[in-house]
């Protein structure tokens, strides 16, 4: 097991031997130093920069909470706070330490603290390690990290899509671009469609054939002949006359589904 290294800070002597001959004893942590007051542990911790720093809360002069306000966060450690008090866990816990010890320090409880600094640690790296992961995968397919994100929670494949992931729509000598998880739906009139996202409406000259073809059918499903809808913004469906039935989205609107659609986008929702 990796040693975990650290840093001791308290104002009094006894205490930190105390802690020291713990940790010794527990042999998976290697104290780096000692320090008597907030101000030595400031200067300490960016310099040293250990992995885990046992924190006394109630100090003269700069407290426990103070160093760890004053602590720039690229050189924040693993916070474990220990005191002779319980009354100051709610706040421990608010400024994000990994956990909170009492004295006098049990051999087994000071473990377990350890433990979850390992956990901690290890948590952190596999952030780390995802976030590296994301920027090369965005690199590779030229798409943005946000979108890769949403395709890996929606468990869709990060690879790169054949479908646009804007729209581009002429209007008036000049081009709007839409965001296609943007638009709710699509309805023609005569030669042109309306594009609605976000609250208005876009007009683009292009059939309807044409346009389908540029969405995701994973995501974009024709309802009626002249009507194509977001699946995702679907609330419910409702029965009609005739065998027909009327989609509700989350925004309120109602679109009519004919009977010739039903089969397929029932299977999709």
């Amino acid at each position: 097991m990796q040693q975990l290294k650290a840093i001791i800070v308290d104002d009094e002597p006894l205490a930190r031997r105390g802690m020291r001959l713990r940790l010794e004893a527990l042999g998976s942590v290697e104290v780096l130093t000692e320090c008597g007051n907030g101000r030595e542990a400031l200067e300490q911790i960016p310099a040293l920069k250990p992995d885990v720093v046992f924190l006394d809360i109630q100090m003269p002069g700069m407290g426990g909470f103070d160093v760890v306000r004053q602590l720039d966060e690229a050189d924040m450690p693993a916070v474990v706070f220990v005191t002779a008090y319980d009354q100051f866990a709610v706040e421990a816990f608010d400024i994000n330490a990994v956990d909170y010890v009492l004295k006098p320090l049990e051999e087994e409880r000071l473990a377990q603290a350890i433990e979850r600094v390992r956990e901690r640690i290890a948590s952190d790296s596999l952030a780390s390690d995802r976030e590296h992961l994301l920027r090369a995968v965005a690199e590779l397919t030229q798409q943005t990290e946000q979108t890769i994100e949403d395709r890996l929670a929606a468990g869709e494949s990060a690879a790169t899509s054949p479908y646009p992931e804007k729209i581009a729509i002429k209007d008036s000598g000049r081009i709007t671009l839409v965001p296609a998880r943007e638009i709710d739906w699509i309805d023609a009139a005569g030669d042109y469609m309306c594009v609605h996202a976000c609250g208005e409406t876009h007009v683009m000259r292009i059939t309807m054939k044409e346009l389908e073809q540029q969405l995701n059918p994973a995501v974009f499903q024709r309802i009626h002949r002249s009507t194509i809808v977001n699946l995702a913004r679907v609330e419910k469906i409702v029965a009609h006359i005739n065998g027909e039935y009327h989609l509700v989205l989350n925004n309120g609107e109602r679109l009519k589904m004919s009977r010739s659609y039903k089969n397929k986008v029932q299977h999709f929702l």
